[in-house]
């Protein structure tokens, strides 16, 4: 960290005198520590002074292209199934049996991320991640025994791991000001929903557009480059942490109480996004506007891109706890509002609005599994939020589609409404455990 210098090593002399000869060790050593933060002048944006630290613009931006795939595989796989097959009911078995392959592999793989290293342990898997997506687009696009199509979606799912966890750990070896890290969560949050705005309109676009297949070429491409080009930056990867074998310290992330709290509190968060997509669907189609669907849940998550900016880019002193709490509680309100939705325009203007809540709460869950879990099990406690979400999402879509079928789209908005109440209950009555949790983990830095 930089010093301010005192007023006598302002006055002192630089490491070369007037007349040519060398000042002292001394001297030299005052010049530097008062000519430093001059050349370090704070920037007014918080977002850019965090991407000049050293090597953090090239590892946030490799991974940016890395998740790509997150949000284009799912979408892509049932795309390309159901327009070879002709079959929605295949397609949602193999888009599911990919999605539980990475719900099953990615917390296991970032602990052993977390012990063995970046780089040593993901390499591997992006060549069998990527291995999965050519098998699973050869297969469908050759007709092959159905076997396959299974077989291929499993090592796409289990050999993707988590680039948002990894990122994050990243940011948490470069920076060790609690403020600074806030800022970069957010605009790794903030990015998430770039992703999830850009992803789903380009594999919907080249599957209907180009050929069935051509939605997953992307993200093939994407998760193979980004990935290759994030793991390649060895300067920022985080050490290794030994073993729990050899620490004597083998402890799952979920026996951590506030860490089991976020993740459960997470996948009652995971099931109003499923929900929301799929009742948003629904009602556009209702209204004789289902191609809008995609618009109007990307009019969602640019709300929530706007809502994490703003947040990050400001320090807040407030407990981190304490605005995980109000968060989940502004969200459960925000959502009740679908209730009262009666036309497209007052459901887009619902969407913008709750989306600002989405991601300052997603911020403050990352920040509490970064607060609260050991340095050694980090990248795996952000894997587990991160698959926390995707069981819910998971969830949600299925719950809230039968209940469509049954009784409509407001039928869905009520599984979505329940999801968040129930969320906001579990974290209010959760909130001795979030507080001991913090205050235990903070403690031995105060």
């Amino acid at each position: 960290m930089l010093q301010e210098p005192s007023p006598q090593q302002n006055h002192e002399p630089s490491g070369v005198a007037p007349d040519g000869s060398s000042s002292s060790p001394r001297q030299r050593e005052s010049r530097t520590e008062a000519s430093a933060p001059a050349a370090a002048k704070p920037s007014r944006n918080p977002y850019a002074a965090i991407l000049r630290v050293p090597g953090a613009l090239q590892f946030s931006a490799s991974a940016l292209v890395a998740r790509l795939p997150m949000s284009m595989v799912g979408i892509g796989t049932v795309l390309m199934i159901q327009g070879l097959y002709g079959s929605y009911a295949l397609a949602g078995r193999i888009s599911a049996v990919l999605v539980i392959a990475q719900a099953v592999c990615s917390p296991q793989l970032a602990r052993l991320v977390d012990r063995r290293g970046q780089r040593r342990v993901m390499l591997p898997m992006l060549a069998v991640a990527s291995v999965g997506l050519v098998g699973l687009i050869v297969t469908a696009v050759t007709r092959a025994p159905e076997p396959l199509l299974y077989l291929f979606a499993i090592l796409a799912g289990g050999g993707s791991g988590s680039y948002g966890s990894m990122v994050r750990t990243r940011w948490s070896k470069v920076l060790d000001d609690p403020r600074r890290l806030h800022t970069a969560y957010s605009l790794e949050s903030a990015l998430d929903e770039v992703v999830f705005v850009v992803g789903p309109v380009v594999a919907t676009l080249l599957a209907t557009s180009v050929t069935p297949w051509s939605g997953l070429a992307v993200p093939l491409v994407a998760g193979l480059l980004g990935g290759a080009w994030f793991l390649s930056l060895r300067a920022t990867e985080p050490a290794a942490v030994p073993s729990s074998e050899e620490t004597g310290e083998r402890r799952s992330v979920l026996r951590n109480p506030a860490a089991l709290v976020v993740c459960v509190v997470f996948i009652a968060q995971g099931v109003v996004f499923g929900a929301t997509d799929v009742s948003t669907i629904a009602f556009a189609d209702e209204h004789g506007h289902k191609s809008w669907a995609g618009a109007i849940l990307a009019v969602c998550a640019a709300g929530s891109l706007c809502g994490g900016l703003l947040y990050g880019a400001r320090h807040w002193r407030s407990a981190l706890w304490k605005r995980f709490v109000l968060g989940m509680v502004v969200l459960a309100a925000g959502v009740s509002m679908f209730r009262l939705v009666d036309s497209i325009p007052a459901l887009v203007g619902v969407m913008f609005v709750t989306g600002f809540a989405i991601a300052p709460t997603l911020i403050n869950g990352n920040g509490l599994i970064q607060q609260v879990v050991s340095p050694g099990q980090l990248t795996e406690g952000l894997a587990w939020a991160g698959t926390a979400l995707g069981i819910g999402v998971s969830v949600g879509s299925a719950v809230a589609g039968s209940r469509i079928d049954a009784a409509g789209a407001h039928a869905g908005y009520l599984v979505v409404l329940a999801a968040a109440a129930s969320a906001a209950v579990l974290v209010l009555a959760s909130i001795g455990v979030l507080r001991r949790s913090a205050r235990i983990r903070v403690q031995p830095h105060a």
